[in-house]
């Protein structure tokens, strides 16, 4: 590592309640979830860790480290740590090995999303601005559920699951752990997505669509299934 690789703790603006945050990811998504937890007012973003762990900065925040430097950070004193990766599988294999360091995991929610007070969210978990969560619906851990997107209520999204920018859920949707919606999917009343298929953007999902799938068009029809289908089958 370069020699710029040190946590400022202290919050900027001095404020000593501010708990300082370390983020997994130095990439565009990385970017999106650095002002969404700024902006929630209570965490300060002191470090990025980063598969490169060249020494640079990320909206001003610097690169200290790469996975193998997760450990020191939380010996450091940084105790809570959010994940910004967009590939599913590897943000939840990362978030789970947080976890297994001792870090606790924090939501990264946007002041411009609605999330109904009977909704419930797991942690890890990142709501973009304009998102919508209905009534009843719960969010797995580690879930992104990106700019502009709704799910109505009673929906159900698995943990590692990413709904796509302006997806639209209807009511009693199931998306399943890992599985991805392309921007603009819609799904109707009471369908389901199996784990680790990925949807197609602009899709719309009129019937259920089975694990390790990948489908897409209006309706949405299974064109093939990923090479690791055998592996989803455990994914539920």
């Amino acid at each position: 590592m370069g020699s710029d690789t040190r946590l400022e703790k202290a919050d900027p603006t001095g404020d000593v309640s501010v708990q300082p945050v370390v983020v997994v990811g130095a990439g565009g998504h990385a970017k999106v979830i650095i002002e969404l937890i700024q902006a929630q007012g209570c965490y300060h973003v002191v470090g990025l860790i980063d598969a490169d762990p060249t020494p640079r900065t990320v909206l001003g925040v610097r690169v200290v480290g790469a996975d193998h430097d997760l450990a020191r950070v939380h010996g450091s004193g940084v105790h809570k740590a959010f994940v910004a990766l967009g590939d599913n599988r590897r943000r939840l294999v990362i978030g789970r090995d947080l976890e297994h360091i001792g870090f606790e995991i924090i939501n990264a929610i946007s002041r411009a999303a609605v999330i109904s007070p009977s909704a419930q969210l797991g942690h890890g978990v990142a709501v973009m601005a304009g998102a919508v969560v209905n009534a009843a619906t719960t969010i797995g851990d580690f879930a992104i559920v990106n700019t502009g997107a709704s799910i109505d209520h009673d929906s159900a999204i698995g943990e590692g699951a990413h709904i796509g920018p302006g997806c639209a859920l209807a009511g009693n949707v199931r998306i399943g752990r890992l599985a991805c919606l392309g921007v603009g999917t819609s799904a109707t009343p009471g369908t389901t997505v199996g784990a680790g298929a990925l949807v197609g953007a602009g899709a719309c999902i009129v019937r259920n669509i089975p694990d390790a799938a990948v489908a897409r068009g209006v309706p949405a029809r299974v064109v093939n299934f990923q090479q690791d289908r055998e592996r989803h089958k455990h994914d539920r």
